[in-house]
């Protein structure tokens, strides 16, 4: 059984289907179109397949007052815990929900007998860095993707 996570904002956070598809579409494109001109095209978020999504992965929907704020987005590997999406409105940043969503994740990781959670950014996104770094998560290695690097990041739990 998932553990409730501690939200702020009286959020609370569900299983995505595929009804909510749209509403992610949206969210992720608010969330991540700020990045679009420093990278140099779509961040990967942008371009992804929701419909398989929301049924292939773990797909969390984060809602206050029934509006969709936020998702998180888990996949299941062989031996981690891989945070392949975490998205919050630009309405909502910077209010302790993202950092509140990697807790989560983590306890997700420990509830499913994983030893690590996985992730990556872009390295252009320094601010992404920052955040990671600051939850405890440390570099891995890096990959050539368009013209940039992602770097990739654990964390054991």
């Amino acid at each position: 059984m998932t553990s409730e996570p501690d939200l702020p904002l009286n959020a609370r956070l569900r299983i995505a289907t595929e009804a909510d598809v749209e509403a992610i579409e949206r969210l992720v494109a608010d969330a991540y179109g700020k990045y679009v001109e420093r990278i140099g095209r779509k961040p990967r978020p942008m371009v992804a397949d929701y419909h398989a999504a929301v049924v292939d992965n773990q797909f969390w929907l984060c809602e206050q007052k029934g509006a969709p704020i936020a998702v998180l987005e888990l996949v299941a590997q062989e031996s981690s815990l891989l945070v392949q999406n975490i998205a919050v409105s630009p309405k909502f940043q910077q209010a302790g929900l993202g950092r509140s969503l990697m807790r989560f994740a983590e306890a997700e990781a420990r509830r499913q007998g994983y030893g690590e959670v996985r992730l990556y950014t872009n390295e252009r996104l320094r601010e992404n860095l920052k955040f990671y770094g600051s939850l405890g998560y440390r570099e891995t290695h890096r990959e050539a993707l368009g013209g940039t690097e992602l770097v990739h990041m654990m964390k054991a739990v």
